[in-house]
């Protein structure tokens, strides 16, 4: 797939950076991210008013096709590319439904979870009000706590919408092996790693189960 304006080798440097630290956001102040790579400079606002915006756009599509990509809510809850190095230990940390995942969820959100558990998968554009005013952000409240993937995509009408999935519909749609782990020794290594990256480049990132962000002490 090719867009028009981008720099091929805008795409491989955003790939290189995921590939060496392992995550990188699509946009931050501080830590590793999509944007900086192509614009060479920290962004505080939204990359949508950079002069470089249609490039930052049609890289995060290439990334987002790759098959070594995983988008995620991870980081602070923003959109978070995790290289396929890490996909074990998010599936292991996903599917363990722990106490911070699944305490003070909605009502929408439980109906929502309970009804992926039977189906697999479900699309946001065909939920009906019983999941919410707006299932947009019902389905996002199962995304930031990890409980399901989502992955966007456009309608036949053009508009915006997600693909919900429960990980086992996840890794066997995409032919992906699950090797188990427990959840502990993921959470462990996810937080190891975005430490480092707080510790290196003066970030606060925190992981959906933190309450404040950690550095290597």
């Amino acid at each position: 797939m090719a867009f028009v304006g981008t720099d091929n080798r805008d795409f491989k440097l955003a790939l290189a950076e995921l590939n060496k630290f392992g995550l990188l956001l699509e946009s931050d102040a501080f830590l590793p991210n999509v944007c900086t790579v192509i614009a060479g400079e920290r962004m505080h606002s939204s990359w949508w008013s950079h002069p470089l915006s249609h490039r930052i756009f049609a890289v995060n599509e290439l990334l987002a096709d790759h098959q070594d990509v995983m988008l995620t809510k991870l980081i602070s809850g923003k959109v978070t590319l995790v290289h396929r190095k890490l996909w074990r230990h998010i599936y292991a940390i996903g599917t363990s439904h722990e106490e911070w995942q699944t305490k003070s969820l909605s009502a929408p959100a439980r109906l929502l979870l309970k009804k992926l558990a039977q189906s697999d998968t479900l699309t946001t554009n065909k939920l009906g009000p019983s999941f919410g005013k707006k299932p947009g952000d019902t389905a996002r409240e199962l995304e930031q706590r990890l409980l399901i993937h989502a992955e966007p995509f456009h309608t036949a009408s053009g508009s915006h919408a997600k693909l919900l999935e429960t990980w086992r519909a996840w890794a066997k749609r995409i032919g992906f092996r699950v090797l188990p782990m427990k959840p502990d020794p993921a959470k462990r290594k996810i937080e190891q790693s975005l430490a480092l990256l707080n510790e290196e480049f003066d970030g606060d990132g925190r992981l959906p189960w933190q309450k404040k962000a950690m550095r290597i002490r």
